[in-house]
This record gives C-alpha cells, structure tokens and sequence, in this order.
C-alpha cells in the first residue's frame, strides 16, 4: 500500500448528505459530517393538496456537498488526513431520485423561471405521483410481450425512473421540451465532480440503471425504443444519448479542478461511479451468499448477493435481480419495506404528542414492558404504500383490533411489529424462490439504537438480528468504491476485509416470544393478501378511499 492511505465516502440520504473519511488499511473511521438540506420540510419539498408528491431541491445538493466534505476534512487532518493521502472518492444515494436537466446537465430548477417550480426539482425516491405511469409501463410491457419486468418483481414501480419520466412528460410538457434529458441522482453528483453532466455523456451506474432503469443485458441494456416511444416519444429520446452504465468498482473519472479547489482536495483524484445508499450499505455491512442486510431508516432496503456462477429464476415482488448491481462479480437482489421509521415518526408528531402519551424514548420504555400479543393489536406496515413483495404504492396502513382501551405504547408496539412481518416476508419470498438467508444484518441508526426492534424482529423472524458497529455503512460502502476506483486495491473483496463494519450480535429469539409471533403473523399474512393481492376480497377498499379522498367535494 503507498502513501495513499484514506478514501472518502458521500452518502446522500433523504434529508442531508455525509462525507466520511476512512483510514483504507486500518478501517478506522477518522471524520464525518452531515450538512442538512435547507430546502422544504427536513431536506423534502412537500405539497399538503399532493401527499404523494416528494421533491428535493438539487442546490441543496451542491451546498451540502461543499459543507460536508470541508468540516470532514478539517476533522481528519487531526487524524493524518492529506489531501495528497486520498485514494479515491465514492457516492451513495438515494433512488430513484431522477432530476431533469438541461443540454448541459443542468438541473431545470437551476433557471430563475422555473426555481419554485417542484416539478424541475429532483423527483425524490418516495415520490409517488406516477403510480398510474408505472401501472401502464407494466401493462404496456406485459401487452407486448416485453421482459422488462422479469428483473423487477413483475410489476413496474412509481418510486422509479420511467415512471417518473412519464408522469413529467405528461403533466409538465413545457419543462419536458426543455429538458435535454432524466439523471439519477446517482449519476448526477460524480458527473459534477468531475466536471461531465451533459446527460449524453455522464456515466450512467449499473446499480441504477439494473434496479430501476429496466437496463438489462438479456435484453441488450434499455428498453427498446419502439417500447419507450409507446410511451412517450420525449422518452425515447432522452434514452437515445444514454450510456450503457457500469459497475461501481470503475471511475466515473477525475475530480475536476473546479471541485478540487472547492473541497481543498487535489485535482485528478480517482471518483468512483456512484450507487443507491443500500447497495453501497451491504457493502459496508460485509455482504456475501446467504447474508441479507437490511439497511433500516425512514424506509428499509433489503439486499441480498448470489453468485453469477448459479443458476438463479426471476422472484416475483421483488425490486431487482441485477449482475453487477452490488458486488461486480455477483448477482444483487434488493427487496425493501416503503415505510419504517416514517411510521413510529408519523405516530409519534401526530397522535402521541409530548405530555399525551410521550415520544420516542417514553413510548419505547412502555411498549418494551409489553408482551409480544398482549394488545390484541396486529397492523399493516404500509402507510407509504408495499415495495415488496406487493409492490404497489397505493396500499394503505391497517390496524386491527383496536379497544377503548388501546393505549399509545400498544399501538407503537404493534407498528414496530407490523414492520418486523413486513420483514419476515420479505426473508420468506427470498428462500421460496431458493435464495437462501442464513443470517441477517442490520444497519441504520435505528438498528443501532433500539434494542425493542431488533428484538422484536429476532423473535417474529425467529434469526438472530446482528448488527453493524458502524452507523455510517452506506458512506462506508461508498468509501469502499472509492477505494477500489482509485486503485488501492485490485477488487471489492480485498477493500471489504480491510474497510468493512465490524458486526455484533444484537438479539437472540426468545422462545416464548416465537411462537405467539408465528400465531400473529399469520394474521398479519391474512389481512397482507385480503387487502394486498390483486382480486382478493378486500384489495379494492384501500383504493376506493382514495378516490374518494382525491373526488371534489360538492359544495
């Protein structure tokens, strides 16, 4: 190993973005910072009359790019940090989070007549304005005999990139003849630091481009353009200058030396292609065959590897089976929950404020002095819609079995609960369709932090729950990229055994607890198909309260 000893890592989440620099040898974490996003409600531009609608403003980006990196790394150079010591630079980020730009790769919300406009903005991974484009694209695709959705779980999702295209394309045509083309986030912040947008020429990921783009090689990378012109012709045109994407390993270039001088790092630093802050997670979790890792924060992601050597058939529900996508030389396999932090928040801010019930911490002390069925409660955990394994954003939360005397803490529990069954099925279609799960990881500060829901998932999974010692994997696996791009080491595999978190073991299943869960999910898996499965007795209810939700009112 030369003298170049650090790799930096950006991890974009939904509210802030981390720079973390890591000691490539040792593994040792030496800086972080997080800068938060200023635009909108906590980093999310919002609409009251649009509760689907989630939007983040791509200034905030570049801002928190330049704050982040410059407070890590007047940190690390405590630690030995130079800026001639830096490997390379890796980036995670959330996805899909496509923004339309201009010729140039500008994002549109960048020009003065469209800067309050939130549909020039980025369109955020928990947008789900376009759940009626994702239906027609898997209708479309099913019609023509397409196999685009055999990668993806059968069903096309309203969090992903065309369907985010579509809907721009149709409810804005005047901001879509001035985009000169779609950009995942992903993309989008290497190709600004090393100073290539134009959205013909920005190296596309592999890892985005495989899990939500529809870009496959079985089928000779994206969807055709007779397919996408179907669609809409604006489509087929951005996809024209689209490059084939490539794995996270490879640089998208050199830090450029505008950016070089605004970082206060070196020009032609090695910039790894960028990836979704799961995938880069699993990494930094250590991932292999037989390991699932769940990165848990206001959603989950789930990733699994397998071998490209096996043989391995499509799974329905799922949000990806992509070669490449996680580990280059493996197959990577994301499922993930739509809503899990979101939900104890959402509880808390609405319905148990401080003084009527407490917040987190009191709601936790109380819903752990219960025990697993004592409520009588079980919930549906999709408040914010099912990725997986129903994959439709229209899905509502449920609640049964509520009392007079229902109590705060017993709701809380039931939704950490009904989160933990999401879970357990999501780990259940993985080994029907023969992907084996042997042991779990978890990541986030959730994990980290709160023992009942580790707990609570050991025992409805009936697996040890373990745990990643770092709280910054996705940053941390982003590091692991810059790393390898930079040439400090020949392959990922090398750089995980060096870089990646250390795990502990969080919570063994309790023996009495198993069983009573066994009996409780299976009414969670009831009601999951009553409401969820298409042409089951209740799957109509939950979308006709939103019709009429969304009706005018007469006056």
């Amino acid at each position: 190993m030369d003298k170049k000893q650090f790799a930096l890592g950006l991890d974009y989440g939904t509210g802030s973005v981390r720079a973390l620099i890591v000691d490539i040898v040792s593994g040792e974490e030496v800086a972080s910072a997080v800068a938060p996003y200023a635009s909108g409600v906590d980093g999310v531009v919002v609409d009251p009359g649009q509760p689907l609608l989630a939007r983040q403003n791509p200034a905030d980006w570049l801002a928190g790019l330049r704050d982040s990196v410059r407070t890590a790394i007047a940190e690390a150079t405590k630690n030995g940090f130079t800026p001639d010591r830096l490997a390379g630079i890796g980036i995670d980020t959330t996805g899909s989070t496509p923004v339309p730009v201009d010729e140039q790769g500008n994002p549109l919300s960048f020009q003065d007549r469209f800067r309050e406009n939130p549909a020039a903005m980025a369109w955020l991974w928990k947008d789900h304005t376009s759940f009626a484009e994702a239906e027609e694209i898997s209708t479309r695709a099913r019609e023509s005999n397409e196999p685009y959705l055999t990668k993806c779980g059968g069903v096309y999702s309203s969090e992903w990139f065309w369907a985010k295209a579509l809907h721009f394309c149709r409810t804005e045509p005047d901001l879509a003849d001035a985009a000169g083309g779609w950009v995942e986030l992903a993309d989008y912040i290497p190709g600004v630091l090393v100073g290539q947008t134009r959205p013909e020429k920005i190296v596309r990921s592999l890892c985005a481009a495989g899990h939500k783009g529809l870009w496959h090689r079985q089928w000779g990378g994206w969807p055709s353009r007779s397919f996408l012109t179907s669609l809409h012709p604006q489509l087929a045109r951005w996809c024209d200058g689209m490059s084939e994407p490539q794995t996270s390993d490879r640089p998208a270039g050199f830090l450029s030396p505008e950016w070089s001088e605004s970082l206060g790092l070196l020009p032609n630093t090695p910039v790894a292609t960028g990836g979704f802050d799961a995938h880069f997670g699993a990494v930094g979790a250590g991932i292999r065959p037989g390991c699932l890792v769940k990165i848990i924060g206001t959603s989950t992601c789930d990733i699994m590897v397998a071998p490209l050597d096996r043989p391995l058939g499509d799974i329905p529900g799922l949000c990806g089976i992509v070669p490449g996508s996680v580990l280059p030389d493996m197959y990577g396999l994301e499922a993930g929950q739509s809503a899990v932090g979101d939900i104890f928040n959402w509880f808390v801010k609405n319905f148990s404020p401080a003084g009527q019930g407490g917040g987190h911490a009191e709601l936790m002390q109380q819903a752990a002095r219960l025990k697993p069925g004592q409520s009588g409660l079980v919930a549906l955990d999709w408040n914010n819609g099912n990725r997986t394994i129903l994959t439709d954003p229209l899905l509502s939360g449920l609640m049964l079995g509520t009392t007079l005397h229902t109590t705060a803490a017993e709701y809380y529990r039931a939704l950490i609960e009904a989160t933990a069954f999401g879970a357990l099925t999501i780990i259940n279609q993985f080994e029907r369709y023969g992907v084996a799960v042997a042991e779990v990881l978890n990541c986030g500060g959730i994990a980290e932090k709160n023992p009942l829901l580790m707990q609570i998932y050991a025992d409805v999974c009936n697996r040890p729950m373990r745990v990643t010692r770092s709280s910054q994997t996705c940053a941390l696996g982003a590091a692991i990229f810059g790393a390898v791009a930079g040439k400090a080491y020949s392959n990922v595999a090398d750089a995980q055994r060096a870089m990646a978190a250390p795990l502990i073991t969080a919570a063994e299943p309790c023996p009495a607890a198993v069983p009573v869960y066994a009996r409780l999910y299976r009414i969670y898996k009831k009601m999951h198909d009553a409401f969820g499965c298409p042409n089951a007795p209740m799957a109509s209810l939950m979308k006709e309260l939103i019709a009429i939700r969304e009706a005018p009112v007469p006056d």
